[in-house]
This record gives structure tokens, C-alpha cells and sequence, in this order.
């Protein structure tokens, strides 16, 4: 007959019987008597295999590159009627991280704004993409006249533009704009997005260098802060004198960028007076109402702790 137990070992002395079970039992013992005993230590459930080990620690996915997140449009430019290509970032490939309160779009491995501007390599002739082809004759006459003339346009060779490269071309969009007698919106928007472009360059220079040069990063701070300035000051002049869309921009939207602008600037009584009217508008979605609110929570704080640094 079997035999079972709960204690473990063998007797001392004996051994085991056919049609005995060894008393160090487990839940498959017994079955050598079947002519299965390789079977006995079998385990009923198989370990996971750690996911292929962790995939193979995780094979690394690879990193997207700048190269691969933009290619090279066509243009004719309407100054000198030259044909030429510009680098511009493929929108619909790129990967949104997250956006800045003064609207400022972040995109996993490429900077948007180094390709916001489109750049004539003959004539000089520079804008953001929006604005490029809309040039009237007289406009084209000064920028023929003031840049054309005397311009000289290094060539780029590499995959990208590197942030100096980029920066020229804001530069020479920005004098561009003053040159033709661009509208308020359009500066502003330049000084804005060129502000964006100077935030991205000091954030590689972090990444880049263990410890960044203080003095160059304080110029570049003061840099982003004065475009931000001209920012603020031509958004303003350009609500009270232009009409919607601005930039591509509804009021509700531009609004918001003034509040973001003028609380940056201290100027908190606009910023607020800015804030409660989305709060409170009929058109605004929740979203952009949500993000005022805590930007109105921030703003009464900051002015807080203002009049407690003055008392």
C-alpha cells in the first residue's frame, strides 16, 4: 500500500518498495512506479522568461534624428524671382513634448524654430514661411535697394542648420521686416519666434557643456529677454491697430500671449485684466480657460510677493 508522510528523509535502514512512495513526497512523486520518473521534478508552471531579458535590456529605440525630421522645399523668390531650396521641418513626423506658457512648441529632437524662416541665398531676401511670399512690389524695391545691394550670404553645406546659422537667417528676416515696412504683427512675431530660437540655443549649451560659459549665457538670457520685450511691445501695438487672425492667431490666443508677455515683464495689472477676460469670454475654449486660470493663480502670487518685497 502507499505510504505518505509529512516528515522528510528515509527511514534509516531501509529502502523503498515497489508500490511505496519516498516520505520526502512531493505532488508529483511517485510517478517512477508509473515509468515516468524523469517526470517527478517537473515544474507545473514555467517561470516568465523576464520578457526576453527585459527585450534584451530594453533595446535601446533609436534616437530620432534632426536630418530625418526635415527636407528641402522649393521657393521662387519674389524679390530677385531666383529659385532655391530651404530646410523645412516635417510638421506631421515630429513628436510634440510639450509647449511653453508664451506658446512655445517643443518637439522631441529638433528645434522648430531653427527652420521657421525661409532665406533667398542670391538676394538676401528673408521672412518667416508664412509671411515669404507676401511681398508687394514696393516692399521688394527696398529690400532690392537696402539688403540686395550689399548683402553676402555664407553657404550652408551641413545636413541642418546649426543654431548659427539659424540665427543669421532671423537676423536678416528681422531687418527684412523693417526694411519693407512690415506690419507691427509681423516684427512681433519674428522677435517672438527668434526669442524661441534663442531659448533653444541656451538649452544646448547646457546640454552640451558640463558648465556653460556664465557670461555667454547671461548675454544670450538678455538676447531672448529684449526680442521677448519687442514681442510684447509690437502684439500690443498691433491688437489696438490690426485686425484678427494675427499671425494666424484668434484674439482669445493673442490675448493669452500678452498676458503671458506682460506678467514676464511685471506688468501685472494688464496681465490679469487679460487673463479674467478669456475667463470669462463666450469663445474661449475650457482648455485655454483652465491654462488661464492657473496662469491668473501664478500672476497674483508673483504680485504678491512684489508688494511684500516693496512694504
Amino acid at each position: 500500500m502507499l505510504r505518505g508522510g509529512g516528515r522528510q528523509g528515509h527511514r534509516a535502514g531501509s529502502g523503498t518498495t515497489c508500490g511505496e512512495v519516498e516520505e520526502s513526497m512531493g505532488i508529483l512523486s511517485g510517478l517512477k512506479s508509473l515509468g515516468l520518473g524523469n517526470l517527478e521534478d517537473v515544474s507545473l508552471f514555467e517561470e516568465p522568461k523576464k520578457k526576453e531579458a527585459e527585450k534584451q535590456e530594453q533595446v535601446a529605440a533609436p534616437k530620432v534624428q534632426e536630418k530625418d525630421l526635415i527636407y528641402d522645399r522649393s521657393f521662387v523668390c519674389p524679390v530677385c524671382d531666383s529659385s532655391f531650396t530651404s530646410k523645412v521641418m516635417k510638421s506631421n513626423k515630429a513628436k510634440l513634448l510639450g509647449t511653453d506658457a508664451d506658446l512655445r512648441a517643443r518637439y522631441e529632437g529638433i528645434d522648430a524654430a531653427k527652420y521657421e524662416v525661409v532665406m533667398c541665398p542670391v538676394c538676401g531676401y528673408a521672412a518667416l514661411m508664412r509671411y515669404f511670399t507676401g511681398i508687394t512690389s514696393s516692399q521688394a524695391k527696398l529690400v532690392r535697394e537696402k539688403i540686395s545691394q550689399t548683402v553676402r550670404i555664407p553657404p550652408s553645406q551641413g545636413e541642418t542648420y546649426t543654431y548659427e546659422e539659424a540665427i543669421q537667417r532671423y537676423k536678416l528676416a528681422l531687418v527684412g521686416s523693417v526694411v519693407k515696412r512690415a506690419k507691427p504683427s509681423e516684427k512681433a512675431y519674428i522677435c517672438l519666434k527668434y526669442a524661441w530660437l534663442t531659448r533653444g540655443y541656451l538649452e544646448s549649451l547646457k546640454e552640451q557643456e558640463a558648465k556653460a560659459d556664465e557670461k555667454r549665457v547671461a548675454e544670450w538670457e538678455t538676447q531672448e529677454n529684449e526680442l521677448l520685450a519687442n514681442a510684447y511691445k509690437g502684439f500690443t501695438e498691433a491688437r489696438q491697430t490690426e485686425m484678427f487672425p494675427l499671425c494666424g492667431m484668434n484674439e482669445v490666443t493673442v490675448d493669452y500671449l500678452l498676458a503671458v508677455l506682460a506678467a514676464r515683464f511685471q506688468d501685472y495689472d494688464m496681465s490679469v485684466r487679460l487673463l479674467s477676460s478669456i475667463i470669462t469670454s463666450r469663445t474661449a475654449n475650457s482648455r485655454i480657460k483652465d491654462k488661464a486660470r492657473d496662469m491668473k493663480d501664478q500672476v497674483m502670487l508673483d504680485m504678491k510677493k512684489k508688494q511684500q518685497q516693496q512694504g
